[in-house]
């Protein structure tokens, strides 16, 4: 198992005036764990150290690219003592943009390093201490699985309607050319777009990766003749469903995992046809509609109403799903007792203390929590579990390959 540790907390000087330090200069370090932010981290002179493309257990020569008061940002330059987990990058951008933490890393590695901070969080709650974590979900594809992807437009004078990202680190602008993690139709955009966008800020492209529809937001200067943007909508068929998205609403950014996410939903919930499953944080209706026919019937709530208005489009024809617009916790306040069934997909900040409530009092025979924040899920499962429920299985799935990011599901039962 590898080892993943916490950002030290520094309660040191200022490290700004006290270190000296100045972007560009060389640091000699052996690094000891990865940060939950997915860099490698050490210490200098006492001082945290987050290191962008290293390992843990490596020695390496990094470059300083940012000092903030309490942490040092550092770039591998050289590699003295190379884990065997560290692999060529494929990007050229890599530890340029910052948008992958992990390119550097054997996938198998980046799949245990995942599991690894799920395990980490869930032992941090003594009701969760000896819960079994599955080995990662890896995805079907490594590269290329984003159908979606915002764009900075350069706005300086040197780069001004030049397109690509901006860098979590440095806070400098980054030109991309083509991006490794999108879909080939984003790159394609890209390409079209570049250097042609002066007096843009940014604009988003969603793409349907089983579709081939797009939708660009907001609307391109008219120049930009050979992409087609401005568009409300778009379309993704998922599990032999088409879903309609409108630009508000949410969709899950690897539409191949997805596919695979939501069979492993429908297992985990052993639906028999019977009773009434409650969809919390419903989306356009991905979960409700795919599983409407196993259930007498499902209620889906969503705050959004672009949300549920392109769930109302995407269940047509399908009579045994009820869509509600609220927020999930005050909805489910007035449902206890009516629920055998329960799908918990909050966004990352996991669900309010109400919408938890209301599970508890409802006393449904299966929970699935569906998280892509793993302190969340932890805290969030602590509750369920003092609650009267059991949990019966922990899967992490890599909705996204390169990045420290983690989706989990956990599928709870109603203590007897």
């Amino acid at each position: 198992m590898g080892k993943r540790k916490r950002r030290q907390r520094y309660s040191g000087p200022d490290l700004t005036s006290e270190l000296g330090l100045e972007k560009g200069d060389a640091l000699e370090l052996e690094l000891t764990g990865i940060g939950d932010d997915g860099y490698a981290i050490t210490e200098f002179k006492g001082a945290p150290v987050s290191v962008l493309g290293g390992l843990d257990d490596e020695r390496v020569t990094a470059e300083v690219v940012w000092v903030d008061r309490d942490r040092i940002f550092a770039r591998v330059t050289e590699v003295g003592s190379a884990s065997d987990d560290r692999v060529e990058s494929p990007c050229e951008y890599f530890l340029g943009c910052t948008g992958c933490q992990w390119q550097h890393v054997s996938y198998e590695r980046q799949l245990e390093l995942k599991r690894d901070r799920v395990v980490s969080e869930l032992r941090k709650f003594r009701e969760l201490a000896d819960v079994s974590v599955e080995p990662t979900l890896g995805s079907p594809k490594e590269l290329h699985y984003r159908n979606h992807a915002r764009f900075t437009v350069a706005k300086w004078e040197e780069n001004r309607g030049q397109v690509g990202y901006m860098s979590a680190v440095s806070r400098r602008f980054v030109q991309v050319e083509k991006c490794l993690l999108m879909d080939d139709q984003i790159n394609d955009v890209l390409s079209a777009t570049q250097g042609k966008l002066a007096g843009m800020s940014q604009f988003s492209v969603r793409v349907g990766v089983n579709t081939g529809e797009k939708l660009i937001q907001p609307k391109l200067p008219t120049d930009v003749n050979e992409v087609e943007s401005g568009q409300t909508h778009y379309s993704e068929e998922v599990n032999g469903h088409r879903f309609r998205v409108a630009s508000p609403s949410f969709f899950q950014v690897n539409t191949a995992q997805l596919e695979r996410m939501a069979a492993e939903v429908a297992e985990m919930i052993g639906l028999d046809g019977s009773g009434t499953l409650l969809d919390a944080y419903s989306g356009v209706g991905t979960f409700a509609i795919m599983l409407a026919p196993y259930v007498e019937k499902v209620i889906a709530v969503e705050e959004s109403a672009s949300s549920v208005q392109d769930a109302q489009v995407n269940a047509r024809g399908i009579t045994n799903v009820e869509f509600v617009q609220g927020r999930s916790e005050d909805v489910m306040v007035e449902m206890a007792g009516t629920v055998d069934y329960v799908i918990l997909d909050p966004p990352r900040v996991g669900c309010m203390p109400e919408a938890l409530e209301s599970v508890i009092r409802m006393r449904p025979r299966k929970v699935v929590m569906v998280s892509c924040e793993p302190s969340a899920l932890a805290r969030d499962l602590a509750i369920l579990v003092g609650g009267g429920f059991t949990l019966t299985r922990t899967q992490p799935v890599d909705m996204f390959p390169q990045t420290r990011h983690v989706e989990t599901l956990a599928a709870l039962e109603l203590a007897e």
